[in-house]
């Protein structure tokens, strides 16, 4: 099976956000452009950028986003010298709209996967989420991406609008030969953060009694399930991926962060200057990984504290997980 992004102990993962543009309104999406720029890069910058991570090159996994990464005309420019520099695996997330002709400009040999992103087994739940015509354009975009061989996996963000059809997904997913399936907690990041907007987490009772479940089926069709925990019990370990992984969050401004709760705050631990990568002064998100709190992940206590349930005597009922280590599940 072809390699993608890894969200485990010890891998390394650079999200490449190459413009902020796109064509649809979804109602939780993460992109604050005040936060993260509403330029273009262009690709000489692209390819400067791609290679200030030229050494890890050889175990890091690249995934082009948006916006929609596809609007961009340079785009298999830019997926050409990231194999040219020996990426690990290179991916595009994509709301399968596939502008500018982008499969018929790359092959399977350059492109490990189109990761599409789906939410909803009904066109009328997606399209109520990302927007009139989005689904059956989605479905058609998966349809022609498998038809010319391309490796495919669908993302799917779980909300409280769409968990009902959560597992509606497993013979959609089959039936378009999905190869990997990433479930998704939604972030109170972007649209999700502002104030007055609708509450569109999911309780912890109902997580956890249909997310793995849910996973275990989909897994048993042969398809590999990547989903976070979120919710751990207070005996289980704690573990925080800006520890035990590298990822890099790449915005169009010259951002990079490395866990995706800051990216609504100034708190990245990096910028591109230049076109050369340097650290930020304090205080930044590397200065709070080591904190240890009985809450488990510091960042979600910071900026997401209604995710978080206490006990009369003042400690919590449980721990939440890192959003960027996840449970993989795979049947031979």
């Amino acid at each position: 099976m072809k390699k993608t992004v890894s969200f485990s102990k010890n891998s390394t993962n650079v999200f490449f956000h190459i413009l902020t543009k796109c064509n649809l309104n979804c109602r939780h999406c993460y992109i604050n452009r005040e936060q993260h720029g509403e330029n273009t890069l262009p690709l000489s910058t692209i390819e400067a950028w791609l290679g200030a991570f030229a050494k890890k090159s050889n175990i890091a996994n690249v995934i082009f986003l948006g916006g929609e990464p596809t609007i961009h005309p340079d785009l298999s420019f830019a997926i050409k010298k990231a194999k040219n520099m020996g990426y690990n695996s290179i991916t595009v997330d994509t709301n399968g709209y596939l502008f500018n002709d982008i499969l018929s400009k790359v092959s399977p040999d350059d492109v490990d996967y189109f990761s599409f992103s789906l939410d909803g087994a009904t066109r009328k739940t997606n399209n109520m989420i990302r927007g009139e015509g989005s689904y059956d354009k989605c479905i058609e975009g998966i349809k022609k991406a498998v038809s010319m061989g391309f490796g495919t996996s669908l993302i799917y963000t779980v909300s409280s609008a769409n968990i009902h059809e959560l597992e509606m997904m497993v013979p959609l997913l089959d039936d378009l030969n999905i190869e990997r399936f990433f479930v998704q907690v939604i972030g109170i990041r972007g649209k999700p953060a502002q104030i007055n907007q609708e509450k569109l987490q999911v309780s912890r009772s109902e997580w956890l009694s249909i997310i793995p479940d849910v996973a275990e089926k989909a897994a048993k069709r042969g398809i590999t399930v990547s989903y976070p925990k979120v919710f751990l019990s207070s005996e289980e370990t704690f573990e925080c991926a800006g520890l035990v992984a590298e990822n890099y969050f790449i915005f169009p401004n010259g951002r990079v962060y490395r866990c995706p709760i800051c990216e609504d705050f100034p708190l990245h631990s990096m910028i591109f200057k230049d076109n050369r990568l340097v650290n930020t002064g304090k205080l930044n998100e590397n200065d709070l990984f080591n904190l240890n709190i009985p809450e488990g992940c510091v960042m979600n206590k910071l900026v997401q504290p209604e995710n978080l349930s206490y006990k009369s005597d003042g400690t919590p009922e449980y721990k939440v997980a890192c959003c960027l280590l996840k449970e993989e599940i795979r049947f031979n």
